[in-house]
């Protein structure tokens, strides 16, 4: 029997045991395919050599971001993902008898294999801590940073898992991703206040004339919208900085990288479509708009293709 991260740290069977790497493997993969999100996890356009790699990955950070979000406690979280980061040291370290939680046996050979650099899961353990800390941003230089752990390295570890670890390419990446973390930030205004954290920048809601005490109260006048018309102006220059990105790598990874970003937009178009009042009501993407979006990246990657094919 398998275990959601919480449910994993409270069963002395699991804790204890000692994970093969076949049973790793298959831990992984069904924390990957049992969770609300799995469709974000492995598209089916991957190939599927890569998909128990994906899987890997994705665990960890699963597994980090629930240590982070899911304990309740922050001290308590704290103290979880410094244990994480210790399993994280002592597989890079190759010290396999300190490394005995599955996703670390299970990820040791993705690591290996595509030479994954041991900063990024750190940066990522890094960013869990700080939403433990800090939960005001004064500008969006701080917002940036924090993207910079909390965001771009997973998108350097899918371009790494796909055979991308050049700058170019990661520059644009951290565009996206940084684009990405944003928009769920704005989309994600109420449920972020639940946990006392607000990512709109303090100077952007002053330079409007807009107190944070009203943000507390829920309360969405002009100066609110001005401010968030604003912020999702930063976060579509960053996400059309990022376009290029899907014209340089391989075609289904491409049309992967494609709806992310089209994702991303269309979740801005919601908010300007709802007036900027993400007080009132959660902007979310229907399931018919989604077909649409892979539609369209799959559309603009065939007549990318066909324009790129030689004549014949």
């Amino acid at each position: 029997m398998y275990f959601a991260p919480t449910e994993f740290l409270a069963a002395p069977e699991a804790m204890e045991r000692r994970w093969p790497l076949e049973d790793s493997l298959q831990y992984t993969r069904w924390l990957a395919t049992h969770h609300y999100e799995n469709f974000h996890v492995v598209s089916f356009l991957l190939p599927k050599r890569l998909h128990q790699d994906f899987y890997n990955v994705y665990a960890f950070c699963r597994w980090a971001d629930d240590l982070g979000d899911e304990i309740g406690d922050p001290r308590e979280s704290l103290r979880l993902l410094q244990w994480w980061r210790g399993q994280l040291q002592a597989m890079y370290a190759g010290r396999a008898g300190q490394v005995s939680h599955p996703v670390f046996v299970a990820l040791q050979g993705t690591a290996g294999r595509f030479h994954l650099p041991q900063i990024l899961f750190d940066d990522l353990i890094k960013a869990f801590e700080q939403d433990q800390t800090v939960t005001r941003y004064r500008n969006f230089e701080e917002l940036f940073e924090y993207c910079r752990y909390s965001a771009n390295p997973v998108g350097r570890l899918v371009l790494a898992l796909c055979g991308y670890q050049d700058a170019a390419r990661q520059a644009l990446s951290d565009a996206t991703c940084t684009a990405l973390q944003l928009a769920n930030h704005w989309q994600d205004v109420t449920v972020d206040l639940l946990k006392d954290r607000v990512y709109l920048p303090l100077d952007v809601l002053e330079r409007h004339g807009y107190r944070i005490e009203s943000l507390l109260e829920r309360r969405c006048d002009d100066r609110f919208k001005a401010a968030m018309r604003e912020s999702v102006e930063v976060a579509r220059r960053l996400f059309l900085k990022g376009l290029p990105l899907a014209g340089m790598v391989d075609r289904r990874l491409a049309i992967d990288l494609d709806l992310f970003s089209r994702g991303g937009l269309k979740v801005l178009e919601k908010i300007e479509r709802q007036d900027y009042d993400v007080l009132g009501a959660r902007p979310a993407i229907s399931k018919i708009e989604r077909a649409g979006l892979l539609l369209g990246a799959l559309t603009r990657a065939t007549l990318a293709r066909n324009h790129c094919a030689p004549a014949a």
